[in-house]
């Protein structure tokens, strides 16, 4: 198959080109700049060979990129919760999706898989703990991101109910080596080796990116037909956290206790601060719930239709931490045993 990938030098789109292309089928990478490609994949990578260029915001562009494929994995988002930002992350994330998963769906791919976001059901004022269901109503929020990827949702969901064969991703906390910006998956692990580790209510729950990259693969593999994933890894609590880590690193982690409810009401004042600086800086309420009432979510049904089993949340780890060190995204005494040698 020929399969055309949005957001192509992003984590998660550059991991699924990977997997795409390892299972010997054509990419087609949809990216704003092809020197970043080359940078990532290298000239001679097959990556490189047929690639699309322009903005997924431009409805022209991709259906040029469209011509000639069979499907589409359309993973380009923007997070940015900056309120100058805010017409940019809605253009990207609802208007692109509007014009890639609806070009997909009216040239009628057998294959359109489009990669949304778990945060888009988790209400903390009605949720009461229980495990989040993809199936129950989209969560209310207040930010550009959130807003976006809920305009998003109904869109697809609409198509689906038309009867266009999409099927949609819905991952947690995304984690993995190999990443061309330092996502907040991961810039969270540096925060924890070295900057502030907290221990607080809820937990982590972790997805490798190349789970995600192979459950997308095998998304755009069977047969026509529409489908919500939730693409949902281990769960780690927060108190578990820093033991999990110096098991693996053995170095000693100095952890802050923090009840959750004073990172809620420190949420509440960053909300009030944005009003007067706006920074990107994650320090609203809306992020502190998500960090401190997190209820989880069973990647039972995933697991079943798909046959796909995450890796041992301790491996994602090992080899994130292990690639951080040896290319400077965290300091090699924070790393311990995985530091690149002398």
């Amino acid at each position: 198959m020929r399969v055309m990938v949005t957001g192509a030098t992003g984590f998660t789109g550059s991991h699924t080109v990977r997997a795409l292309l390892s299972a010997g089928h054509e990419v087609r990478p949809f990216v704003r700049s092809r020197e970043k490609l080359i940078e990532i994949f290298g000239a001679d990578s097959p990556a490189c060979r047929d690639v699309a260029l322009g903005d997924v915001t431009n409805h022209d562009a991709i259906k040029r990129a469209l011509e000639g494929c069979d499907g589409v994995v359309h993973t380009a988002a923007l997070v940015d919760l900056r309120k100058s930002m805010a017409q940019r992350v809605h253009d990207t994330n609802c208007v692109g999706a509007k014009n890639v998963i609806g070009e997909a769906a009216e040239r009628g791919l057998a294959s359109i898989v489009h990669v949304s976001s778990m945060s888009a059901f988790f209400d903390p004022a009605t949720n009461g703990g229980r495990p989040l269901d993809i199936n129950g109503p989209l969560a209310p929020t207040k930010t550009a991101y959130g807003k976006s990827k809920a305009d998003a949702e109904r869109f697809t969901r609409k198509l689906q109910d038309e009867g266009a064969p999409i099927r949609v991703t819905y991952p947690v906390s995304i984690l993995g080596p190999d990443d061309p910006a330092l996502s907040e998956g991961n810039h969270a692990i540096t925060a924890w080796l070295g900057q502030t580790p907290l221990n607080t209510s809820s937990g982590l729950q972790i997805l490798d990116v190349r789970d995600l990259a192979e459950l997308h693969r095998r998304l755009v593999e069977m047969p026509p037909g529409d489908g919500r994933y939730p693409a949902s890894g281990v769960m780690v609590l927060w108190r578990d956290f820093g033991p999990l880590l110096e098991s693996i690193t053995k170095t000693r982690i100095r952890v802050t206790r923090i009840p959750g409810g004073v990172l809620r009401a420190l949420g509440r004042l960053g909300d009030v601060a944005k009003r007067v600086y706006d920074f990107d800086f994650p320090l609203t309420y809306e992020a502190m719930c998500f960090a401190t009432m997190w209820p989880g979510v069973d990647p039972g049904s995933t697991e079943a239709e798909t046959g796909l089993r995450c890796r041992p949340v301790s491996d994602t780890l090992r080899d994130t931490i292990t690639w951080m060190a040896r290319t400077g995204h965290l300091p090699a005494k924070r790393a311990g045993i995985l530091a690149p040698p002398r």
